[in-house]
């Protein structure tokens, strides 16, 4: 680690996790993931549907949910890792 480095995060509660989530500490790894696997979600599933212009505000929602899913899966495994088990 350089001087330039931030510490990494750690935490040991619940409660420190869900501190590390709000101050963004999961968003450069958690943007990644959703873009990727949020945009094959969607053109998998709602894909001919935007093309043939009948989307409607479900499959905008539905399409927001495969981008939110991924970015918070990939955030909880970022968190899991970063756990202090021997704090707790």
């Amino acid at each position: 680690m350089t001087a330039h480095e931030p510490a990494p995060a750690s935490w040991s509660t619940p409660r420190e996790a869900l501190g590390l989530f709000l101050r963004g500490a999961t968003v450069r790894t958690g943007v990644r993931v959703a873009l990727v696997v949020g945009t094959v979600l969607s053109l998998v599933n709602q894909g001919q549907t935007i093309a043939n212009g009948s989307a409607t505000v479900g499959t905008w929602v539905r399409v927001a949910v495969n981008y939110m899913v991924p970015f918070l899966v990939s955030s909880y495994g970022f968190l899991a890792g970063c756990r202090d088990a021997t704090r707790a």
